[in-house]
C-alpha cells in the first residue's frame, strides 16, 4: 500500500510538472486540433486588420472606414457572449462547427454590398460569427485537459494566436497585391478548414457534471457564503436557471472581471499610446515598431518555458503577479530615461504578460464556474477583455492629449487597484477541503476537469 501510495503521489508530481513536450504529447487529438486550428484561423485573420485600408479604397470616407471597424469590433464583444451561451446549450463542437461555417458565409459578402449600412450590418455579424467560437473552444481544452495543465496548455494556446497574428499582416500585404478580394475569401478559406477539421476531430458530447448550475468553485454559493435562498422539497436550494444572470450573481468573478477589463484598458496601450510617445520624444516610427517586436520576440519565444514554472504556482499569484507587472511596466514609460525608459518598460510589461495572461484570459475563467456555465463564464470574460480593448484606445488617447506623460503614471495606480480586485476576485485554493474534494470526485468518477469543486490553481 505504501508504496502504491509512493508511485500515486510520483505520477501525479510527473503530471503537475510536465514539460512542454510531455504536454502536447499527452494533449487529446481534440485539443490539437483546436489549438492548430487557432493558429490556421489567425494566420487568415486578414480582413479586421485590413478593414480601414480596404473601405477607403473603395471610395468611403475615413470617418465611415473608422466606424465600420468599430462596428466590427462591438459585434465580436456580443458574439463571445453569444458563443458561452451556445457553448453551454448545445455543446462546444456544434458551437465552434456553426459559428465558423457562419462567418466563412458572411465575410465575402462585403465585396458585392456598395450601400454602406448594408456592409455595416454584414460586417457586425460576421464579426460576432467569428470570435463566438472562442468560449466554446476554451470550455473544450479545459474539459479534455487536466487542470494542473491548463496554464502550460493555454501558454500553447496563445503560442498559436501569436505565431498566427504575426504572419497575417504579411501574408496579407502580398494578398493585396494580387487583389482586395483575396483577403476575404482568404480568411473565409482559412475559417472554413478550421470548421472541417473541428466538425472531424472534435467529440460529439462532453461529459460533464451539470446538477449544479450555480455553485462555484470554491464550494460556496456564486458569492462565495454559504447559500441561503429557497429551498425544494427535499431541503436542498433551489438552482436559478441557468443563464448570465448566474455569472452577474458571482461577486467574486465580478472584481476578477473587473480586474480583467482595467488590465486591457491598461495593456491596448501600448498599441493607442505608445506610438504618440515615441513621436512627443522625437523618435521614429521604426522605434515603436522595435518595441513592438521586442514584445511579440519575448512572448513567442519565452512564454512556454515560463510556463513550466508558473504552473506550479496557485493561479491567484499568477494573476495578481501578471497585472501588477502590466500596470508597474506601462509607468515605467514616465521615466526621463528616452529610449532607455522604452526598452526597460517594455520588458516589464511583456513579463507580465507572459506570466499572467495564460492564467487571466484563459486558465481561471474556465474553473472559476460550475461546468453547466462554463462555456457563459468564458463568454462574459472574453467580452469584458473586448470591451476593454474597444474603449482602451479612446481612453488612453483622450488622456495622453490632456496630459502626456500623466497618462502612463495613471496607468501604474490603476494597476494597483487591477490587482487588488485580482486578489479579491480570484479564488485562493481551498487547502484544508484540498483531500476531501479528491475523495468526492474518486467516489463519484469525475474527472479533473469535470467538477466545480475543483481547487482553482495552476499546479501544486
Amino acid at each position: 500500500m505504501a508504496q502504491d501510495n509512493a508511485t500515486t503521489a510520483s505520477d501525479g508530481a510527473v503530471k503537475q510538472h510536465a514539460g512542454v513536450r510531455q504536454v502536447w504529447r499527452e494533449s487529446p487529438t481534440a485539443v490539437k486540433s483546436l489549438l492548430a486550428g487557432t493558429m490556421i484561423i489567425r494566420l487568415g485573420g486578414f480582413v479586421q486588420v485590413f478593414m480601414v485600408l480596404y473601405l477607403t479604397e473603395r471610395g468611403f470616407s475615413d470617418g465611415q472606414a473608422g466606424a465600420a471597424l468599430g462596428v466590427y469590433g462591438a459585434g465580436a464583444v456580443l458574439g463571445t457572449l453569444v458563443g458561452g451561451w451556445m457553448s453551454d446549450r448545445l455543446g462546444p463542437r456544434l458551437t465552434i462547427v456553426t459559428t465558423l461555417l457562419g462567418s466563412a458565409a458572411l465575410l465575402p459578402c462585403v465585396l458585392y454590398l456598395d450601400n454602406y449600412w448594408a456592409i455595416l450590418v454584414v460586417i457586425a455579424i460576421s464579426g460576432a460569427a467569428s470570435l463566438a467560437y472562442q468560449p466554446a473552444s476554451t470550455s473544450m481544452i479545459s474539459l479534455l485537459t487536466p487542470v494542473e495543465r491548463h496554464v502550460m496548455i493555454f501558454a500553447m494556446g496563445r503560442l498559436a494566436i501569436n505565431l498566427g497574428t504575426t504572419a497575417a499582416p504579411l501574408l496579407g500585404a502580398a494578398l493585396v497585391k494580387v487583389s482586395w478580394d483575396f483577403l476575404f475569401w482568404g480568411e473565409a478559406l482559412a475559417v472554413v478548414v478550421f470548421s472541417a477539421v473541428a466538425a472531424t476531430t472534435l467529440p460529439h458530447r462532453m461529459t460533464t457534471d451539470t446538477t449544479d448550475t450555480t455553485k462555484p468553485a470554491d464550494g460556496g454559493t456564486a458569492d462565495g457564503e454559504a447559500a441561503a435562498g429557497p429551498t425544494g422539497a427535499d431541503g436542498a436550494a433551489a438552482a436559478p436557471k441557468a443563464s448570465y444572470l448566474a455569472v452577474l450573481t458571482d461577486r467574486r468573478y465580478l472584481m476578477f472581471l473587473l480586474a480583467m477589463f482595467v488590465s486591457s484598458v491598461i495593456y491596448i496601450q501600448h498599441i493607442s499610446a505608445l506610438p504618440l510617445a515615441v513621436k512627443h520624444l522625437g523618435m521614429g516610427i521604426e522605434v515603436y515598431a522595435a518595441m513592438i517586436a521586442l514584445n511579440g520576440l519575448l512572448v513567442i519565444t519565452c512564454e512556454l518555458l515560463v510556463a513550466k514554472v508558473v504552473q506550479r504556482w496557485q493561479i491567484r499569484t499568477a494573476v495578481i503577479i501578471g497585472v501588477l507587472l502590466t500596470g508597474v511596466g506601462m509607468s515605467l514609460y514616465a521615466l526621463p530615461l528616452g529610449l532607455a525608459a522604452l526598452v526597460i518598460a517594455t520588458l516589464v510589461w511583456s513579463l507580465g504578460e507572459i506570466i499572467g495572461y495564460p492564467s487571466l484570459f484563459f486558465a481561471y475563467p474556465a474553473q472559476a464556474g460550475p461546468p453547466a456555465l462554463r462555456g457563459r463564464y468564458l463568454g462574459a470574460s472574453n467580452a469584458l477583455y473586448g470591451l476593454g480593448s474597444a474603449v482602451g484606445p479612446f481612453i488612453g488617447v483622450m488622456i495622453w492629449n490632456r496630459y502626456e506623460e500623466g497618462l502612463w503614471l495613471g496607468c501604474g495606480v490603476v494597476g494597483l487597484l487591477a490587482a487588488a480586485a485580482a486578489w479579491g476576485g480570484v479564488r485562493p485554493p481551498r487547502a484544508t477541503e484540498k483531500n476531501e474534494d479528491r475523495a468526492e470526485n474518486e467516489g463519484k468518477g469525475i474527472g479533473d476537469s469535470g467538477t466545480a469543486d475543483a481547487e482553482i490553481r495552476t499546479g501544486t
